[in-house]
């Protein structure tokens, strides 16, 4: 990348730091929920159209007050917790998910922590970009 690439900035996005928490607290239970122990998906997710809204947890996020998408999340990381703590229990990091994949093979508990370490990471940085644009604080 030349000098002008590397001082470009951007504004061209339209997520937001409350669709980046209830897109959270979907793939929270994607994983610990759905993918680990092939559970059914948690409401609001539930009655999600997914093939025709792909995209319904960031943009719907708009229609939610501060408090509900705060909870949504919290709600949600709380369940993960107890279905790790659970699968720990009974098998360790080795497991693999009760869900496969379309391809029959299914991803280790390690595994999925680890994605999930990259998944909160990734848009973490996008929370900072955000809030900065938000009010010019950034994190640490």
């Amino acid at each position: 990348m030349d000098a002008a690439g590397l001082g470009a900035t951007t504004a061209a996005s339209a997520m937001t730091l409350g669709g980046v928490l209830k897109h959270m607290a979907y793939v929270e239970g994607e994983w610990f929920s759905r993918s680990l122990h092939a559970r059914d998906r948690d409401a609001p997710f539930d009655a999600v159209d997914w093939k025709a809204d792909p995209d319904w947890d960031w943009h719907s996020a708009a229609n939610d007050t501060p408090e509900q998408l705060r909870t949504l999340w919290q709600d949600a990381v709380d369940r993960s917790r107890a279905s790790v703590a659970d699968a720990l229990t009974r098998g360790g990091l080795d497991q693999l998910a009760r869900r496969p994949w379309p391809d029959g093979s299914a991803p280790s508990l390690r595994w999925i922590l680890c994605h999930m370490i990259e998944e909160y990471a990734r848009h973490n940085g996008h929370a900072d970009l955000l809030r900065e644009a938000v009010d010019g604080q950034t994190g640490e």
